[in-house]
């Protein structure tokens, strides 16, 4: 497969997982073209002893973790409490808030941090359960049962939403 249908086929998922993580379409795709720049740069330590997805999986995880300990994370962090205190929202904001509270984003943040990661790993990663086992060092099993669990429980909340 060449780099581009590579690229086609997985910087959706690799958005969709940080957009997820950090509800930000601007950070979202900063941190997924940093992913495919690390990627390129990195092409020769690609070991093979995994796929390629779930190399690149890897390092949007490490990104990730980059980004959450940056000054800019903790600058966005601050702005948006500050617009919290101020409570001057915007109708475009209030609307897109009020989506999001009713969303299933906001139902897979309520979920501990290992089903958390397991479903958006799953749900817009599109990663098998062995990528995902590969990716949080937990057994292929494991990541299905759960992704099975989690995946009872919001549909449980958000039938409790609608119902």
């Amino acid at each position: 497969m060449k780099l581009e249908e590579l690229y086609k086929e997985i910087q959706p998922r690799i958005y969709a997982f940080f957009f997820v993580k950090t509800s930000s379409r601007e950070i979202a795709e900063d941190l997924t073209q940093e992913v495919f720049y690390e990627a390129i740069k990195g092409m020769n330590s690609f070991s093979q002893t995994s796929t390629i997805q779930t190399w690149l999986f890897a390092i949007a995880k490490n990104r990730l973790k980059k980004y959450f300990r940056s000054k800019k994370y903790k600058e966005s962090l601050a702005d948006l409490l500050s617009k919290e205190e101020q409570n001057t929202i915007t109708p475009e904001e209030q609307l897109l808030k009020k989506e999001e509270t009713t969303s299933l984003i906001k139902q897979i943040n309520q979920l501990d941090e290992m089903s958390k990661e397991i479903v958006t790993l799953r749900i817009y990663g599109e990663l098998s359960f062995k990528e995902i086992g590969i990716l949080t060092e937990k057994s292929e099993n494991y990541a299905r049962i759960t992704f099975h669990r989690a995946k009872l429980k919001l549909q449980k909340e958000m039938e409790g939403y609608h119902g």
